[in-house]
């Protein structure tokens, strides 16, 4: 099997792919999507089996990922499961769509209406940028005065994407949240990110620790990768009075503080179900 991989840069989480590949004998096809150039009337592209997504630009990997589609060339994961979970808004209407348990959401597009919605969630609230990862510009709300304040300088300095204002409602974590990764039809492994700031992104310094993996989270998780259609996925959870709930998916997620925490070998796994996918 001729494995590529769409890279931006190589990470603590490429090197693993990179060796769990060559333990398993695949020939590997690093491509670099600065390297790129993606002509539209006479297509080509490095003679892969199939390409896994590990970019970290998103409108890159979206592009190419549209590119090999029309050249028959099979990628995981999906261009439409890219492309719906790049997007939050795009996200949460397909987990509503398919009955899947996920934090309340609002979508505003005006300063006045965006207040008018977080009054309406009540406080805190969470304001996210629909496309974006990392826990970056991630603003809680705590009353009406820093959403004021928040709103208005999210309309005068951000980027077309600001101006979509992404209103989920806050639900203290208790320990933590849950990074539940999904590989095909099974949930591998989970673990609790932890930090005393409000944002537990391992990115940001969070400390991890195993999950146990209960029939709940094996269930929300696997019909929320579903929803989305996607094949390797972070689906990220959060425990509330009322059970699990779905905060975000990702794709091309980062598992370090998994593995680290739970021992699991997410880079074979990956590597496993790419052989089978890939399989004739």
């Amino acid at each position: 099997m001729r494995l590529g991989i769409l890279l931006s840069q190589v990470r603590l989480e490429e090197k693993l792919i990179f060796a769990a590949a060559q333990s398993a004998g695949l020939d590997l096809v690093k491509i670099f999507d600065k390297e790129l150039i993606l002509d539209i009337d006479h297509p080509s592209f490095p003679e892969v089996d199939l390409v896994l997504d590990r970019g970290l630009v998103h409108s890159r990997a979206e592009y190419t990922l549209r590119f090999l589609a029309e050249m028959g060339i099979p990628t995981v994961n999906s261009y439409s499961a890219t492309i719906t979970c790049d997007n939050k808004f795009l996200t949460s209407v397909r987990l509503k769509e398919a009955g899947v348990l996920a934090l309340r959401t609002m979508i505003a597009y005006t300063p006045q209406s965006a207040l008018e919605a977080i009054e309406r969630m009540g406080y805190p609230a969470v304001l996210k940028p629909p496309v974006g990862s990392w826990g970056r510009l991630l603003a809680k709300i705590n009353d009406r005065d820093a959403a004021e304040a928040i709103l208005e300088h999210k309309e005068i300095l951000g980027s077309y994407h600001h101006s979509i204002f992404y209103i989920q409602e806050y639900v203290p974590k208790r320990g933590g949240d849950i990074r539940a990764f999904v590989v095909g039809d099974r949930l591998i492994g989970a673990s609790y990110r932890s930090s005393e700031h409000w944002i537990t992104n391992v990115a940001r310094g969070a400390s991890t620790s195993p999950a146990t993996i209960t029939p709940e989270m094996e269930e929300i998780a696997l019909r929320a990768a579903q929803a989305v259609g996607g094949e390797i996925l972070g689906v990220d959870l959060v425990e509330t009075d009322d059970g699990l709930r779905v905060i975000e998916i990702n794709t091309g997620a980062e598992f370090k503080g998994l593995v680290e925490a739970t021992g699991v070998d997410v880079p074979a796994a990956i590597v496993a179900y790419l052989k089978r996918r890939a399989a004739p």
